[in-house]
């Protein structure tokens, strides 16, 4: 099986937009292609009505717009269930994919939308396949934009440049770097990465879904060592739907509800703070967050459990 190390993910910031250089990132074949802007076009095919190629100054000079997202990657495809919490939130500059969509023409017939990546190579002993994701046409017309920037700036090679998919309140993998190709079809492609990885079975049923909508989740961002005495215990939660609540336990003590500050328009994460008093020592800290759907981070056993810390009162 091929298998790829990656460097440790950098340290999340407790601030509300995160900075480039504390962003995650993955490859799924290694490296990520080096693509020169004068070179690179995107085509759009399938069942439209005009299929087309659009240049780098032709899709820039449409109509753009921003959004800000929380940006969670959903982890290793093949251990599904192990917590990362690779998490970010970023502001996003782009053209909605529904203006790309309008000038190609999709057809009556067209239900599904792919999306394919420059990036190629080998993985769960696959070989020379490219990155490829899909979306139902509606749900992707209504939220995908084909992003240029982050937090402002043109984006990095590693982060997708020239232009990126990005999914807002769906798992990374959906956000597809590099895009080249976009397909319109009837059906779903039978592909490593749609319909064999990056599925899971949700609780009390049988089949798999795609691995879409993010979960319910949270994480404590209080360092590692602090000052003994009343102390704030903070962190982040997020979830596809807003964030209704998040409890936060010390040392196997009662959940305490937290001040959760309220999310905007935009699907961001949100900050929760609890005061509480420390003394000299080591101490388990754990957060858990609700949301306005009523899901709840399990306790163990789920890559979305709940979040778990030891800090250092002196």
């Amino acid at each position: 099986m091929t298998q790829h190390t990656r460097p440790a993910d950098p340290p999340t910031p407790d601030t509300f937009i995160t900075p480039v250089d504390h962003v995650f990132v993955r490859t799924h074949f290694g490296k990520h292609p080096e693509l020169e802007p004068s070179d690179w076009s995107l085509t759009i095919e399938g069942l439209v009505d005009r299929p087309i190629e659009l240049d780098l100054p032709t899709l820039l000079s449409l109509p753009r717009t921003h959004l800000t997202a929380i940006h969670e990657c959903l982890g290793n495809p093949l251990h599904p269930d192990v917590p990362t919490r690779a998490v970010a939130n970023l502001e996003w500059t782009g053209v909605p994919l529904s203006a790309v969509l309008d000038l190609a023409g999709p057809r009556p017939e067209a239900r599904h939308v792919w999306l394919e990546g420059a990036d190629t190579g080998s993985f769960a002993d696959e070989h020379d396949i490219a990155y490829l994701k899909d979306l139902p046409l509606e749900q992707a017309r209504a939220e995908v934009l084909l992003a240029t920037t982050m937090n402002g700036e043109p984006l990095l090679p590693r982060h997708g440049f020239p232009v990126r998919a990005v999914a807002p309140r769906m798992f990374t993998t959906n956000s597809v770097k590099w895009l080249t190709r976009i397909v319109l079809a009837a059906e779903r492609p039978d592909h490593l990465f749609t319909t064999r990885l990056y599925t899971r079975v949700h609780p009390g049923e049988a089949t798999p879904r795609p691995a879409r909508e993010i979960d319910v989740n949270s994480k404590l961002l209080t360092p590692g060592h602090v000052r003994a005495g009343t102390t704030e215990l903070a962190g982040r939660a997020w979830s596809y739907t807003t964030v209704a609540t998040v409890e936060v336990s010390v040392d196997e003590g009662p959940w305490q509800q937290a001040v959760l500050e309220p999310r905007g328009t935009h699907p961001t994460w949100q900050r929760f703070a609890l005061e509480h008093h420390l003394t000299p020592g080591t101490h388990r800290i754990r957060s858990r967050a609700t949301d306005s759907e009523g899901r709840v981070q399990p306790p163990s056993g789920a890559r979305n459990e709940v979040h778990e810390l030891e800090i250092t009162a002196t």
